[in-house]
């Protein structure tokens, strides 16, 4: 019966050994799909991330050309009152 017993672990032993040489053997990575997407997937979405930074970039230099070359006080007080004045009067009369 010991003699039995002692098979029965071994063989217990090496199938779970197998078993987990296989687990950890197996690919788990997902890239499994035939035909590989990841590449030309991955490859899409750095062109689109790439554009919108060029259209980004050309954004903000048009805008930072719009600038005025200085900020003092002078200027911050005829821009207050132009926009002031465009200002439509309140409709209520109040």
């Amino acid at each position: 019966m010991a003699e039995f017993m002692a098979v029965v672990v071994s063989v217990l032993a090496s199938s779970a050994v197998t078993f987990t040489q296989d687990v950890l053997a197996a690919n788990n990575f997902g890239d499994d799909v035939p035909g590989g997407v990841a590449g030309p997937l991955g490859l899409f979405i750095i062109l689109l991330l790439l554009i919108a930074t060029v259209l980004l970039i050309r954004n903000m230099n048009m805008r930072i050309k719009r600038l005025p070359t200085s900020f003092d006080e002078q200027s911050v007080k005829e821009s207050k009152d132009a926009e002031s004045s465009t200002k439509k009067p309140d409709s209520s009369g109040h």
